[in-house]
């Protein structure tokens, strides 16, 4: 058997943004779904404190497990146990913990097209089986319960991402009980990622515990918490496989790194500075809502959540990785082309994350302006 993983094509549009910005051009990086703002402050000064009088070692805080714990019964009216909880090296581990821990070799995995490039990958390099699911502008970019449904044979598993990535959509309360009660009716175990909680505009983003308590929850710091590079994440497990699934962690992944878990605490509370960063998304997710169709982007995702616009560029290429790389060459917006998330569409689409300062998008959309209207007239 041979793990056929694609490249992450926004990873080689990333490093030539840093190679003109280390040659002394202003770059704005709208490439990465990263936040621009560093952990919270109180965070950070726990962290501080921690190195001075703490030698850290392999370790789990519990405390962290119990507060996350109670943000599932705060939040979503679930009762989760803390022993369900285990914390990650980010959202990608908790994601491979959640794969092997539910499916063997060659199961086949249902998920929506276009989405995060590293379902897709992970699949892969597992040796499962994506079953990609064409999600077009009619169904929002998001799995439908009749979609799925007619899926024949059914597949074994389902990973779903509310609000999503590229597009910001959210599937609305109604549609996902529809899909849990067609997992429930046909055996497909679910993977619902949703690192993007807590990061809505538009609408309700509620948890898949909430309609299949026996789902797989994978979360992260790196969204709402402004935490990417501490590589602090968890998943939530029903209680059958969470042996299974703490012998994985044990021998792949050890334990997340003791200095990330102490901040994690900490900034699970900063509530008002980590609501003022998402009142700036707010900000930026509406200059660009008006700006695009001055762009000629008039046929966009509807953003109710994340940080990313989806917008259908098919009318200027049918080369998505090209025209980012003359985006960026021409005006130092980075942005990420539409084939890491769609191999079949994507070539027709972009996405700008606005996950970066005001100041930034009203730039980005000051040199996009003229650049655009020259791709409109060629």
């Amino acid at each position: 058997m041979v793990a056929s993983v694609e490249p992450f094509h926004a990873i080689a549009i990333s490093r030539l943004a840093h190679e003109m910005a280390a040659s002394g051009l202003a770059v704005i990086h709208m490439e990465f779904g990263q936040p621009s703002t560093g952990a919270p402050g109180p965070a950070i000064a726990a962290a501080h404190r921690i190195l001075d009088a703490d030698p850290m070692g392999y370790w789990e805080n519990t405390a962290l497990m119990e507060r996350i714990a109670r943000y599932y019964r705060d939040a979503h009216g679930v009762t989760v146990a803390r022993d369900q909880i285990i914390l990650t090296c980010g959202a990608s581990p908790a994601l491979v913990l959640a794969l092997t821990s539910l499916f063997a070799p060659g199961a086949r995995v249902a998920l929506a097209r276009p989405g995060y490039v590293a379902y897709r990958n992970t699949l892969r390099a597992l040796y499962l089986e994506p079953v990609e699911m064409d999600c077009g502008a009619e169904q929002r970019f998001q799995i439908t319960a009749a979609a799925l449904d007619a899926i024949d044979p059914p597949p074994d598993g389902l990973i779903l991402a509310s609000p999503a990535n590229p597009t910001g959509t959210i599937i609305a309360p109604e549609e996902l009980a529809a899909i849990a009660a067609v997992c429930r009716r046909k055996g497909i175990r679910v993977v619902s990622d949703e690192i993007y909680h807590r990061l809505v505009y538009d609408g309700e983003a509620q948890s898949m515990l909430r309609h299949l308590p026996d789902a797989l929850v994978v979360n992260s710091f790196s969204k709402f918490y402004s935490m990417a590079g501490w590589r602090l994440g968890w998943v939530v497990l029903p209680p059958e496989l969470i042996a299974t699934a703490r012998a994985r962690m044990g021998n792949l992944f050890l334990t997340p790194p003791s200095l990330a878990q102490h901040a994690g605490l900490v900034a699970f509370d900063c509530v008002e500075e980590l609501e003022g960063h998402l009142r700036t998304y707010a900000r930026n997710r509406a200059l660009l809502l008006d700006a695009l169709p001055r762009l000629g982007l008039a046929r966009i995702a509807p953003p109710d959540g994340a940080f990313y616009i989806w917008a259908d560029i098919g009318h200027l290429t049918n080369d998505s990785l090209d025209f980012c790389t003359r985006l960026l060459r021409d005006t130092g917006v980075a942005t990420a082309p539409g084939i890491d998330f769609d191999p079949v569409n994507g070539h027709r689409f972009m996405r700008f994350s606005f996950a970066v300062s005001t100041a930034e998008v009203e730039t980005a959309i000051e040199r996009m302006i003229p650049w655009f209207a020259g791709q409109n007239q060629a």
